[in-house]
């Protein structure tokens, strides 16, 4: 890992090459400092322009730093302080200067910036910056910024931001002010994230119940941020949890490979989690989370659960047991997330709220407290407290994986026995994601698809009930199509990283159904991306 952290700091990103410039996606910027995609001077640029956006934005509140263990993460942490010391802005870091989970970032944020918990009248709100890449490869960096409401920044705020951090890059950072490390690092303020995180789980999760079935539990942190929390979860509140793995190494050398054969701290990947799983049957219910804990990943005695599967289970059981949340609160689900979750909202009589890939999309729903749960397809999820107010409005692994415990503490099945009981009432479905090569001609003609592009009657021998090109339940376009049936549905979508789409497609009638509807998708797609 040293090659990658002296190419973080040696290597010069060209901001007249595209593919060298600060670029937000659904998780902030990411890139490779030997690929000159996320350097220091990435970092710097990067600061500048969130310190910018928060003083248009009238932020005098503290800013929330935190990082994660990737080899990356700590320089890049380094660096931002650099910036934001040289520009008086206040910071919040981990005490001892470790790493912090993204979910308590968020939580932080949303706890300071609500009315009892401004330190005094007129102290401002405070916003926050998360140095990590997720569950990527062990090379790669990433930074995310979440403003006031604690999660991830909308498209307005990422795109200003990158236009100035670009501003900044073509300028070659002469505008950009900085202090050395060792003053940057005075200048912020300690913050024990994880104390105050541990302290509060009992607002969200039912902590006695799980307390008082004693179950055996299992924690994975897979090398990542929530090896403190998770010690502090067992010693705080005397849970019979053993946290599996101690290790933290940059280079992720205890992780087996995932199913590529790379190296990727993926806790919805069975592959990724055969740690874990070799080990499942100590245990009632185990968890693994991804390096900056947002992402959960469920193991029972049947194995690794799938995250769709997951999400059904956990919305059965919250709509019934939170008696205390509003009845008309809604639901969110992702419309690549299965179909389960809408034929388990109905059964509730709650508002599903669709929307399009991206967490960012759940954020004013939890913020603002009409959003009682949102998650997405992949393993990412957050919810109200138990008397329905914000908790975390960024992902949190963490409190879905002790959700999971609750789950099975208070009705004695293991959410994958919990999920049987959901197809036995409602169906199986059956989901798949396959990836197709396409040209870029095909990828750009994405963005002009409409409802009318569609004009077959029929999918998979069933009537077509829909075709969707923006979210149902926020009307934001989703990047690619939707087509549903009563039986099943495909979406597709074009990587933003590669020369290919992704298909997205479920069935209720069987694997041989969601096989010729997947062929069917493909077909209909190749005519309609052809024009």
């Amino acid at each position: 890992m040293e090659s990658i952290v002296n190419a973080f700091y040696q290597e010069q990103p060209n901001a007249n090459v595209v593919g060298e410039r600060v670029s937000f996606g659904t998780s902030g910027h990411r890139g490779r400092a030997t690929d000159r995609t996320f350097n220091a001077s990435h970092i710097f640029a990067i600061t500048q322009a969130v310190v910018d956006y928060r003083l248009e934005a009238g932020y005098k509140g503290p800013l929330f730093l935190g990082f994660d263990t990737h080899a990356l993460s700590r320089p890049a942490w380094e660096c931002a302080l650099q910036v934001l010391a040289a520009n008086k802005v206040p910071v919040f870091v981990e005490k001892d200067h470790g790493f912090t989970a993204t979910p308590l970032i968020s939580h932080a944020i949303l706890q300071h910036n609500c009315p009892e918990g401004q330190a005094a009248p007129g102290a401002g709100l405070s916003d926050g910056l998360i140095i990590t890449p997720s569950h990527n490869p062990p090379e790669d960096g990433g930074i995310k910024y979440n403003p006031h409401h604690g999660g991830p920044a909308d498209t307005d705020a990422t795109g200003w931001i990158e236009l100035r951090a670009n501003a900044y890059l073509l300028r070659q950072l002469e505008d950009v002010p900085l202090v050395p490390v060792e003053e940057a690092i005075v200048h912020a303020q300690e913050y024990d994230y994880t104390a105050h995180y541990v302290s509060q789980l009992g607002s969200v999760i039912d902590i006695a119940a799980i307390q008082k079935a004693n179950l055996r539990l299992g924690a994975d942190p897979m090398g990542g941020t929530a090896l403190p929390v998770w010690q502090a979860v067992a010693a705080h509140y005397s849970l019979n949890l053993d946290v599996v793995n101690t290790a933290v190494d940059p280079e992720f050398a205890f992780m087996p490979p995932d199913h590529d054969g790379k190296i990727r701290m993926d806790c919805s990947s069975a592959a990724a989690m055969a740690n874990l799983l070799e080990i499942k049957d100590r245990f009632d219910i185990a968890f693994g989370n991804d390096p900056d804990a947002d992402r959960h990943g469920i193991v029972d005695p049947n194995g690794l659960m799938n995250p769709n599967h997951f999400l059904a289970v956990c919305i059965d059981y919250l709509m019934t047991r939170r008696p205390e949340w509003a009845a008309s609160l809604k639901v969110g689900k992702t419309l690549v997330s299965s179909s389960m979750i809408d034929r388990v909202v109905a059964s509730h009589q709650r508002e599903l709220y669709e929307v399009p890939v991206g967490f960012k999309w759940f954020v004013d729903g939890l913020h603002e407290g009409w959003l009682a749960f949102g998650g997405e397809e992949s393993a990412g999820a957050s919810l109200l407290t138990r008397d329905g107010k914000a908790w975390s409005t960024d992902k949190d692994g963490i409190v879905l994986c002790l959700l999971a415990a609750e789950i099975m503490a208070v009705t004695g099945k293991t959410p994958s026995e919990y999920y049987r009981t959901l197809t036995e009432r409602f169906g199986e479905p059956f989901y798949k994601r396959v990836d197709t090569a396409c040209s870029p001609e095909e990828k750009a003609a994405f963005k002009n698809l409409s409802a009318e592009s569609v004009t077959e009657k029929t999918l998979a021998g069933d009537a077509i009930t829909a075709v969707l090109v923006a979210a149902p339940g926020n009307a934001a376009a989703i990047g690619g199509i939707k087509v549903t049936t009563d039986n099943g549905w495909f979406a597709a979508r074009p990587s933003g990283t590669e020369s290919l789409y992704k298909v997205y497609a479920e069935s209720f009638k069987g694997e041989q159904h969601l096989d010729e509807l997947i062929e069917n998708a493909k077909a209909l797609l190749a005519g309609v991306l052809k024009g």
